[in-house]
């Protein structure tokens, strides 16, 4: 594999916390000779150089030259392998201003360090080995996470639930591959082994379609889904979207065509990060204004993830409705609710939520809608194995790819030698996903997305 332009031995510096005001900072420095670079800045009572690893020291960070102070610090001491990069590190934390921040890097620059590339300290602990790709990808994830949600399928992946996933499938594949390889150096042996190989090939086929089904959703918790709330004028839509968003963003009135534009927020239903819309109404309109607010409804429809869609119980279902309706599930998953129901207690017809935006009725079960609608039949609970990654999926359909040539192979009593090359790529497509086989590209690819100081 190439080497990034950059060495990535070299002590490097970059700020772990977001540039702005707070009240602490934190400065991460890693790389060979970092923590003597350190110590030549740092005054405590005992030397950087000398402390073990995971202790905290108290002191003062000064320019060498000048003895002038930058600030008064705690520096937090990592040693090889034992650190998130696998190299010594040191952790400085200091006052949160921006002056003071700027200081210490223009400090650190002038003694030894150089800037750290985005995504370098999670590259160094993956070329350290202290993680593998698959995790590497996930801490970027959690910094990014939308919802609780996100974060937590994420820090499953942290924890190595994809890397034990994959790794079982590759011993699993290994093992089959030992069997052909043993018949290619031996032909005149009986293959014993020919039933349990085709046995193994398809449960791993069908372990990488589980994790395949798993991406919609995974994407779905990282990136979130857009949501329009729709209906004919005076439905309820922007008391439905004040409730979902917990604030009074649109106006609510009883005049029809109020809102004249769409409105949008961000809000988590279910553990999924929406943007939500809210739409004018749709009805016939000769006011300018109302019109290309409702020429803009279509649009914002056009390119939703879903819609819920209003019905005023107390007019009850039009042909409008209906017409409207038509057109939209012919392309959009559609939410229906039939909605004040506290003023119109009629039972709602069939497809329909009963449903009060008012009195928020019926709540829980709009919750559920949404989240069947968007995610299908999903769970993932229980810290199962969950891909969000478009390279993880990728990869996961060279292997399924490779394994269906395996097996037909086998089927066909193909050369063993074209059988095992078949099967070799798809332990080497396993094997991409954790980045025991990778490029310089791929690996540009992952770490660019990363923050500087991650």
């Amino acid at each position: 594999m190439n080497e990034p332009p950059f060495s990535l031995h070299d002590p490097i510096a970059a700020l772990a916390t977001p540039w702005g005001k707070s009240a602490v900072a934190v400065i991460r420095i890693s790389g060979e000779g970092c923590i003597g670079l350190a110590d030549r800045l740092f005054i405590g009572t005992k030397p950087l150089r000398d402390r073990p690893g995971h202790t905290l020291a108290h002191g003062f960070l000064a320019d060498p030259a000048s003895g002038e102070r930058v600030d008064e610090v705690l520096a937090a001491v990592f040693r090889a392998p034992h650190s998130y990069t696998g190299e010594d590190s040191v952790e400085l934390s200091l006052h949160g201003g921006l002056p003071t921040i700027a200081a210490a890097l223009d400090l650190l620059r002038r003694n030894g360090f150089r800037d750290a590339a985005p995504g370098e300290f999670s590259l160094r602990a993956f070329r350290n080995g202290t993680m593998d790709l698959s995790a590497a990808e996930a801490v970027n994830e959690i910094v990014n996470a939308r919802s609780d949600r996100a974060r937590a399928l994420a820090f499953s992946r942290l924890s190595g639930a994809l890397h034990d996933r994959i790794d079982a499938l590759k011993r699993g594949l290994v093992e089959v591959l030992a069997g052909i390889e043993a018949m290619i150096d031996y032909p005149d042996e009986i293959y014993e082994h020919a039933s349990p190989s085709r046995a193994i090939l398809a449960d791993t086929r069908a372990a990488v379609d589980a994790l395949l089904a798993t991406y919609g959703a995974g994407r779905l918790f990282q990136e979130g889904a857009s949501v329009a709330v729709a209906g004919r004028a005076n439905s309820g839509k922007s008391t439905l979207f004040n409730l979902l968003l917990k604030e009074d963003r649109s106006i609510v009135s009883e005049t029809p065509g109020t809102t004249r534009d769409f409105i949008e927020g961000a809000v988590t239903v279910a553990g999924i990060p929406i943007r939500l819309f809210d739409t004018a109404g749709l009805r016939p309109t000769r006011d300018e204004l109302e019109g290309e607010g409702i020429r803009r409804t279509q649009i914002v429809l056009d390119r939703s993830d879903l819609v819920v869609y209003l019905v005023d119980a107390v007019i009850g279902l039009t042909k409008d409705d209906e017409s409207v309706l038509a057109s939209i599930e012919g392309r959009t998953p559609v939410v229906r609710l039939w909605n004040k129901t506290d003023i119109a207690p009629a039972a709602a017809p069939e497809g329909f939520i009963p449903f009060s935006a008012r009195t928020e009725a019926g709540f829980p079960n709009l919750e559920a809608a949404i989240r069947r609608a968007l995610l299908g039949s999903f769970q993932g609970e229980g810290g199962a194995a969950v891909i969000d990654s478009l390279r993880q999926k990728e990869a996961l359909e060279r292997a399924r790819e490779a394994l269906a040539l395996t097996d037909a192979g086998l089927e066909r009593h193909t050369s063993y030698d074209l059988v095992a090359a078949d099967l070799r790529e798809a332990i080497d497509a396993l094997g991409s996903i954790t980045g025991e086989v990778t490029s310089a590209e791929i690996l540009e690819a992952v770490f660019s997305k990363f923050c500087v100081g991650k």
